[in-house]
């Protein structure tokens, strides 16, 4: 017999039907008059990560929130992560009743903003202002082209008839899906200096974690915990295997053993990534034998985007 229970899915499973943990932004849009309003959400999460032209975020919303209708309008929004203070967590839970329009929010709202960096690099692009109290933010442009959905619109609040899209725009009677390409990420100096240089346990912002409104009457969240490290599983790799993957990542460009020794603890699925970098390098420098030399180049050109 099963030591589980079976519980029955509903609407919002996640909230209803799950202990599931998300995470706790506040997302800046421009209203019609140009003005920036704010709604926190949870509904967030990471969507191209890797291998195409751009890199993306996924939001999913009521199609007839302030957010969503912006977003329609305009194609920008900005997504400010908080910090988990009980102070900055009641200003979101202030933000976030269902109805509420901009102009009787906004006035009550001290939470401050100012001009992200997309609008101070170019001063004819429209973008919302961006909160001063987040540690980073991500700002962002919604790719409508995308599932076909350019031709979506905002105004209908009481609900969209179909078609419905699959995956972006409008995609069921009240709901939205919004791929947002990452135009920008701002990050505190604090944590952006702990990226590049390496985080600790300490250098983590301390972030909220929500579990979404789950009983009509409180919004639950938790605060960041002591960071606990746990070592990775070092793997490495044994020479002929790598050697096997470099022999035929190009006809022209070859490795030393050298070469690859530096790269032995680089996980086999990520290898021929790593290896066409190496290749591309090559390449564009006339290099047809890569040693120890030029893999010690290649690193430290990585290092330096990476800091850029």
């Amino acid at each position: 017999m099963s030591s589980f229970e079976d519980l029955r899915i509903v609407d919002n499973f996640y909230q209803t039907s799950l202990f599931f943990p998300m995470p706790t932004v506040v997302i800046s849009t421009l209203c019609e008059d140009g003005s920036t309003t704010l709604g926190p959400y949870s509904l967030v999460q990471p969507y191209y990560i890797a291998g195409r032209e751009y890199y993306a975020m996924l939001l999913e919303c009521r199609n007839s929130s302030n957010t969503a209708q912006n977003i329609l309008r305009s194609g920008k929004c900005a997504l400010n992560f908080v910090t988990d203070s009980r102070k900055t967590f009641k200003k979101c839970v202030k933000l976030s009743w269902p109805g509420d329009k901009p102009e009787d929010k906004m006035p009550k709202c001290n939470f401050r903003l100012e001009k992200g960096i997309c609008a101070e690099k170019d001063a004819q692009d429209d973008r919302p202002l961006v909160l001063s109290e987040a540690f980073q933010v991500m700002e962002c442009t919604w790719m409508r082209d995308l599932d076909h959905a350019q031709d979506d619109r905002p105004g209908e609040l009481s609900g969209y008839e179909p078609p419905y899209h699959d995956f972006n725009g409008i995609t069921s009677k009240f709901g939205a899906h919004f791929i947002l390409r990452v135009d920008k990420i701002l990050m505190k100096k604090k944590y952006s200096d702990a990226i590049i240089n390496g985080v600790r346990g300490r250098d983590f912002p301390p972030v909220p974690i929500d579990f979404g409104y789950r009983d009509s009457k409180n919004f639950w969240y938790c605060k960041r915990a002591r960071m606990i490290p746990e070592l990775l599983a070092v793997r490495p790799q044994t020479l002929d295997s790598v050697r096997y993957a470099a022999d035929r990542a190009d006809d022209t460009v070859k490795f030393t053993d050298g070469a690859l020794k530096t790269i032995l603890n680089v996980p086999r699925v990520f290898l021929p990534v790593v290896l066409k970098g190496c290749v591309d390098w090559a390449k564009e420098n006339g290099v047809t034998l890569i040693t120890e030399k030029e893999m010690a180049i290649i690193n430290d050109k990585r290092s330096k985007e990476k800091k850029k």
